[in-house]
């Protein structure tokens, strides 16, 4: 009997690391690669939404005009986009992939995006 319970608390121990396995080594090796390029898609569109939203705020502010009013209507419609980004966000840390792994899959997007961010930054920047 104490031969048989042992043989099964073994089986469960083994059955047990491999779930351990998966969920830690696994699962995040293959969340990487399947979910990144839609991931820095989201990142970079939510964050071009959260700052034409600012601008448009804060033109409420300093011109209180119907058509401000309308630009910035429209600019919360866009923030729908960082609902996903943050859903997918999160759905890759149930993966299990790790904050240190988003920050540089965020930052490989604004590096393959410096291009458009050079555009946003000429277009936006103040000039003196």
């Amino acid at each position: 009997m104490n031969e048989r319970l042992q043989k099964y608390l073994n089986i469960i121990s083994a059955f047990c690391c491999v779930c351990i396995a998966i969920k830690f080594i696994f699962m995040p090796m293959i969340a990487v690669p399947l979910f990144s390029n839609e991931y820095k898609k989201l990142m970079f569109q939510c964050d071009n939404v959260m700052r034409d939203h600012l601008i448009a705020k804060n033109r409420v502010l300093y011109e209180k005009s119907e058509k401000s009013i309308q630009l910035l209507k429209a600019s919360e419609l866009g923030l729908i986009s960082c609902h996903d980004y943050d859903t997918l966000r999160k759905k890759m840390k149930i993966w299990g992939v790790s904050d240190h792994q988003l920050s540089s899959i965020g930052l490989k997007a604004i590096e393959e995006n410096s291009t458009d961010l050079n555009y946003y930054i000429d277009s936006h920047e103040f000039k003196y």
